[in-house]
Protein backbone atom coordinates (compact mmCIF):
# COMPACT_ATOMS: atom_id res chain seq x y z
CA UNK A 1 0.00 0.00 0.00
CA UNK A 2 1.29 3.45 -0.90
CA UNK A 3 2.27 5.65 1.99
CA UNK A 4 0.49 8.94 2.52
CA UNK A 5 2.51 11.89 1.28
CA UNK A 6 3.01 14.92 3.53
CA UNK A 7 0.74 17.76 2.35
CA UNK A 8 2.51 19.75 -0.35
CA UNK A 9 5.31 17.19 -0.73
CA UNK A 10 4.07 15.54 -3.91
CA UNK A 11 6.27 15.74 -7.01
CA UNK A 12 5.41 18.49 -9.46
CA UNK A 13 5.86 18.88 -13.19
CA UNK A 14 5.21 21.73 -15.60
CA UNK A 15 5.25 21.81 -19.38
CA UNK A 16 6.69 25.06 -20.69
CA UNK A 17 9.19 26.04 -23.33
CA UNK A 18 12.21 24.25 -24.82
CA UNK A 19 14.45 25.02 -21.82
CA UNK A 20 13.90 22.94 -18.70
CA UNK A 21 14.86 23.28 -15.07
CA UNK A 22 15.18 20.28 -12.74
CA UNK A 23 14.74 21.19 -9.06
CA UNK A 24 16.03 18.86 -6.32
CA UNK A 25 15.27 18.99 -2.59
CA UNK A 26 17.46 18.06 0.35
CA UNK A 27 18.07 15.19 2.78
CA UNK A 28 15.01 14.42 4.98
CA UNK A 29 13.18 17.28 3.22
CA UNK A 30 10.73 17.16 0.34
CA UNK A 31 9.67 19.13 -2.76
CA UNK A 32 8.12 21.94 -0.69
CA UNK A 33 11.57 23.42 -0.06
CA UNK A 34 12.21 23.89 -3.79
CA UNK A 35 8.65 24.74 -4.80
CA UNK A 36 9.23 28.55 -4.83
CA UNK A 37 12.15 28.10 -7.24
CA UNK A 38 10.23 25.64 -9.40
CA UNK A 39 7.18 27.90 -9.61
CA UNK A 40 9.36 30.90 -10.49
CA UNK A 41 10.73 29.09 -13.52
CA UNK A 42 7.32 27.77 -14.52
CA UNK A 43 5.83 31.27 -14.37
CA UNK A 44 8.65 32.49 -16.63
CA UNK A 45 7.77 29.90 -19.28
CA UNK A 46 10.27 27.15 -18.54
CA UNK A 47 9.53 23.43 -18.33
CA UNK A 48 10.07 22.09 -14.81
CA UNK A 49 10.51 18.80 -13.00
CA UNK A 50 10.38 18.77 -9.19
CA UNK A 51 10.65 15.12 -8.09
CA UNK A 52 10.06 13.67 -4.66
CA UNK A 53 13.16 11.63 -3.88
CA UNK A 54 12.56 8.06 -2.63
CA UNK A 55 11.83 7.80 1.10
CA UNK A 56 11.17 11.53 1.44
CA UNK A 57 7.91 13.33 2.09
CA UNK A 58 6.26 10.33 3.75
CA UNK A 59 7.70 8.82 6.95
CA UNK A 60 11.14 8.34 8.49
CA UNK A 61 10.49 4.59 8.47
CA UNK A 62 10.00 4.78 4.71
CA UNK A 63 13.33 6.57 4.32
CA UNK A 64 15.16 3.93 6.37
CA UNK A 65 15.17 1.57 3.39
CA UNK A 66 16.66 4.07 0.92
CA UNK A 67 20.13 5.34 0.09
CA UNK A 68 22.09 7.49 -2.33
CA UNK A 69 21.57 5.10 -5.25
CA UNK A 70 17.80 5.53 -4.88
CA UNK A 71 17.96 9.35 -4.71
CA UNK A 72 20.45 9.74 -7.54
CA UNK A 73 18.45 7.23 -9.58
CA UNK A 74 15.28 9.29 -9.26
CA UNK A 75 17.19 12.51 -10.00
CA UNK A 76 18.55 10.90 -13.18
CA UNK A 77 15.08 9.64 -14.14
CA UNK A 78 13.59 13.11 -13.62
CA UNK A 79 16.35 14.58 -15.77
CA UNK A 80 15.57 12.07 -18.51
CA UNK A 81 11.88 12.99 -18.38
CA UNK A 82 12.76 16.66 -18.74
CA UNK A 83 15.32 16.12 -21.50
CA UNK A 84 12.74 14.14 -23.47
CA UNK A 85 10.61 17.27 -23.91
CA UNK A 86 13.20 20.07 -23.93
CA UNK A 87 16.34 21.12 -25.80
CA UNK A 88 18.48 22.36 -22.88
CA UNK A 89 18.33 21.70 -19.13
CA UNK A 90 19.63 23.45 -16.04
CA UNK A 91 19.66 21.62 -12.68
CA UNK A 92 19.08 23.41 -9.37
CA UNK A 93 19.34 21.82 -5.93
CA UNK A 94 19.32 22.61 -2.22
CA UNK A 95 21.67 20.87 0.26
CA UNK A 96 21.74 17.18 -0.75
CA UNK A 97 19.87 18.37 -3.82
CA UNK A 98 22.92 20.52 -4.49
CA UNK A 99 25.13 17.45 -4.26
CA UNK A 100 22.81 15.62 -6.65
CA UNK A 101 23.02 18.63 -8.97
CA UNK A 102 26.81 18.26 -9.06
CA UNK A 103 26.52 14.49 -9.46
CA UNK A 104 24.29 14.98 -12.49
CA UNK A 105 26.69 17.59 -13.85
CA UNK A 106 29.59 15.15 -13.70
CA UNK A 107 27.60 12.42 -15.42
CA UNK A 108 25.83 14.72 -17.90
CA UNK A 109 28.29 17.25 -19.35
CA UNK A 110 25.59 18.32 -21.80
CA UNK A 111 23.75 20.22 -19.05
CA UNK A 112 23.53 23.94 -19.77
CA UNK A 113 24.22 25.03 -16.19
CA UNK A 114 23.98 24.22 -12.49
CA UNK A 115 22.51 26.05 -9.50
CA UNK A 116 23.72 24.86 -6.10
CA UNK A 117 22.08 26.31 -2.96
CA UNK A 118 23.87 25.59 0.34
CA UNK A 119 25.23 22.43 -1.26
CA UNK A 120 26.80 19.51 0.55
CA UNK A 121 30.16 19.03 -1.19
CA UNK A 122 32.77 17.84 1.32
CA UNK A 123 33.16 14.43 2.98
CA UNK A 124 32.72 14.49 6.73
CA UNK A 125 35.38 13.33 9.17
CA UNK A 126 35.66 9.51 9.02
CA UNK A 127 35.15 9.44 12.79
CA UNK A 128 31.61 10.71 12.29
CA UNK A 129 30.83 7.81 9.98
CA UNK A 130 32.38 5.37 12.44
CA UNK A 131 30.29 6.85 15.24
CA UNK A 132 27.12 6.58 13.14
CA UNK A 133 27.87 2.96 12.30
CA UNK A 134 28.51 2.27 15.97
CA UNK A 135 25.08 3.66 16.83
CA UNK A 136 23.51 1.43 14.20
CA UNK A 137 25.32 -1.59 15.63
CA UNK A 138 23.90 -0.74 19.05
CA UNK A 139 20.37 -0.56 17.67
CA UNK A 140 19.92 3.21 17.30
CA UNK A 141 18.35 3.91 13.93
CA UNK A 142 17.67 7.65 14.09
CA UNK A 143 18.79 10.86 15.79
CA UNK A 144 17.06 14.26 16.19
CA UNK A 145 16.33 15.91 12.86
CA UNK A 146 18.28 18.59 11.02
CA UNK A 147 15.36 20.12 9.14
CA UNK A 148 13.75 23.55 9.18
CA UNK A 149 16.96 25.52 9.79
CA UNK A 150 15.24 28.81 8.92
CA UNK A 151 15.82 32.30 10.34
CA UNK A 152 12.34 33.59 9.48
CA UNK A 153 10.07 32.72 12.44
CA UNK A 154 7.03 32.83 10.17
CA UNK A 155 8.36 30.09 7.91
CA UNK A 156 9.00 26.38 8.46
CA UNK A 157 9.99 23.28 6.51
CA UNK A 158 7.85 20.13 6.57
CA UNK A 159 10.92 17.92 6.96
CA UNK A 160 11.25 14.84 9.14
CA UNK A 161 11.66 15.32 12.88
CA UNK A 162 14.30 12.58 12.94
CA UNK A 163 17.37 11.86 10.84
CA UNK A 164 17.67 8.17 9.87
CA UNK A 165 21.26 7.07 10.43
CA UNK A 166 21.69 4.41 7.74
CA UNK A 167 20.61 6.76 4.91
CA UNK A 168 22.94 9.41 6.35
CA UNK A 169 25.86 6.97 6.14
CA UNK A 170 24.90 6.19 2.54
CA UNK A 171 24.73 9.90 1.71
CA UNK A 172 28.26 10.40 2.96
CA UNK A 173 29.88 7.15 1.85
CA UNK A 174 28.08 6.54 -1.46
CA UNK A 175 27.25 10.14 -2.35
CA UNK A 176 29.77 12.72 -1.21
CA UNK A 177 33.00 10.72 -1.08
CA UNK A 178 33.02 9.36 -4.68
CA UNK A 179 32.06 12.69 -6.28
CA UNK A 180 34.11 15.08 -4.15
CA UNK A 181 37.24 14.62 -6.24
CA UNK A 182 35.45 15.13 -9.55
CA UNK A 183 34.24 18.74 -9.37
CA UNK A 184 37.04 19.74 -11.72
CA UNK A 185 35.19 17.82 -14.45
CA UNK A 186 32.33 20.32 -14.28
CA UNK A 187 32.78 22.75 -17.18
CA UNK A 188 29.28 24.26 -17.38
CA UNK A 189 28.45 27.58 -15.64
CA UNK A 190 27.62 27.30 -11.94
CA UNK A 191 25.50 29.65 -9.83
CA UNK A 192 26.59 29.02 -6.24
CA UNK A 193 24.30 30.42 -3.53
CA UNK A 194 25.11 29.99 0.14
CA UNK A 195 24.17 31.34 3.55
CA UNK A 196 26.72 32.93 5.86
CA UNK A 197 24.94 31.25 8.79
CA UNK A 198 24.15 27.61 8.06
CA UNK A 199 23.64 25.20 10.96
CA UNK A 200 23.35 22.09 8.76
CA UNK A 201 25.97 22.38 5.99
CA UNK A 202 29.03 24.42 6.88
CA UNK A 203 29.60 27.34 4.46
CA UNK A 204 33.08 25.94 3.79
CA UNK A 205 31.32 23.42 1.54
CA UNK A 206 30.44 26.24 -0.85
CA UNK A 207 33.96 27.64 -0.70
CA UNK A 208 35.38 24.21 -1.51
CA UNK A 209 33.14 23.89 -4.56
CA UNK A 210 34.03 27.38 -5.79
CA UNK A 211 37.71 26.51 -5.55
CA UNK A 212 37.52 23.12 -7.27
CA UNK A 213 34.84 23.32 -9.99
CA UNK A 214 36.20 23.40 -13.52
CA UNK A 215 33.80 25.93 -15.02
CA UNK A 216 32.84 29.58 -14.45
CA UNK A 217 31.32 30.37 -11.06
CA UNK A 218 28.90 33.10 -10.06
CA UNK A 219 28.43 33.46 -6.30
CA UNK A 220 25.58 34.88 -4.25
CA UNK A 221 26.09 35.16 -0.49
CA UNK A 222 22.99 35.24 1.70
CA UNK A 223 23.28 37.39 4.81
CA UNK A 224 19.81 36.84 6.31
CA UNK A 225 18.93 33.20 5.77
CA UNK A 226 19.93 29.88 7.35
CA UNK A 227 20.20 26.49 5.61
CA UNK A 228 16.73 26.17 4.06
CA UNK A 229 17.24 29.52 2.34
CA UNK A 230 14.62 28.81 -0.33
CA UNK A 231 11.94 29.20 2.38
CA UNK A 232 13.74 31.92 4.33
CA UNK A 233 14.18 35.70 4.18
CA UNK A 234 16.22 35.50 0.95
CA UNK A 235 13.85 33.25 -0.97
CA UNK A 236 12.86 36.01 -3.41
CA UNK A 237 16.52 36.89 -4.02
CA UNK A 238 17.31 33.24 -4.74
CA UNK A 239 14.46 33.00 -7.23
CA UNK A 240 15.43 36.27 -8.92
CA UNK A 241 19.11 35.46 -9.25
CA UNK A 242 18.40 31.90 -10.40
CA UNK A 243 16.03 33.14 -13.09
CA UNK A 244 18.52 35.80 -14.23
CA UNK A 245 21.26 33.15 -14.40
CA UNK A 246 19.22 30.82 -16.60
CA UNK A 247 17.99 33.63 -18.82
CA UNK A 248 21.60 34.65 -19.48
CA UNK A 249 22.46 31.03 -20.37
CA UNK A 250 19.54 30.80 -22.76
CA UNK A 251 20.38 34.06 -24.51
CA UNK A 252 24.09 33.29 -24.90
Amino acid sequence: MDLEIIPGAAPWSHDGGPVGVLCLHGFTGNPTSMRPVAETFAAAGYSVELPRLPGHGTTVADMMTTGFADWSGEAAAALARLQARTERVVVAGLSMGGLLTLWLGVHHPELAGLIAINPLTKPVDPEIIEMAEGMLAEGTTAIPGIGSDIADPDSSESSYLDTPIAPFVSLMRDGVTPIAERYGELKMPLLLINSVQDHVVDPSNADHLAETTGGPVERVVLERSFHVATLDYDRDLICERSLEFVERLVSS
